[in-house]
């Protein structure tokens, strides 16, 4: 079976291109800028974690791959970005073997969302990977699909993906794709 983020990672694979800008609103580990590395030149990535930021150099400069690391808030993509997007990822959550007080807020991520569906480029895709198994994350995880689900349709496709049987907290896929 597919997990949820390889699914993330084929939609967006399907409609990225090398001149496009694309975003990991959420940075982590670096396992997605990675992975838009590969397929975009103009790569910007976001944590508001210094952990996040050199675990994420170091992905890159082994793999041989360059990506624009912003310390910051996903919340700010404006103050970086002022060109169309064509893709963004976020993996929502915390940052895993760190401190765990340290988590996306619907806030941020909502304010985030609510800047990169207007630079979106027609065709273009967003996903949320949605981890919610911590203090505040179901908050999160609610108003996201709140939001998610009260997108006109005449403007937007919104899909989830998420494990039904899996007992705890399964990870939860939102793919969005803007029509016009």
């Amino acid at each position: 079976m597919i997990k949820p983020i390889e699914v993330a990672h084929q939609m967006l694979k399907e409609v990225i291109e090398r001149k496009d800008i694309v975003v990991d609103a959420t940075m982590g580990n670096g396992y997605d800028t990675l992975f838009l590395s590969q397929l975009s030149d103009h790569v910007y990535a976001f944590d508001i974690q210094k952990e996040a930021l050199k675990a994420t150099e170091e992905k890159l400069a082994l793999a041989h791959q360059k990506a624009t690391l912003i310390l910051d808030g996903h919340e700010h993509l404006l103050r970086y970005i002022e060109k169309p997007i064509k893709a963004a990822i976020f993996n929502l959550g915390y940052l895993p073997n760190t401190d765990k007080s340290i988590i996306t807020r619907p806030e941020t991520t909502l304010a985030a969302l609510s800047v990169l569906t207007a630079r979106l480029c027609v065709g273009g895709r967003i996903a949320l990977m949605i981890y919610y198994g911590h203090k505040g994350g179901r908050d999160e995880k609610n108003a996201l699909v709140k939001w998610a689900q009260n997108l006109p349709q005449e403007y937007w496709h919104s899909f989830s993906y998420v494990p039904l049987n899996q007992i705890h907290t399964p990870p939860l896929l939102i793919l969005l794709e803007k029509r016009k």
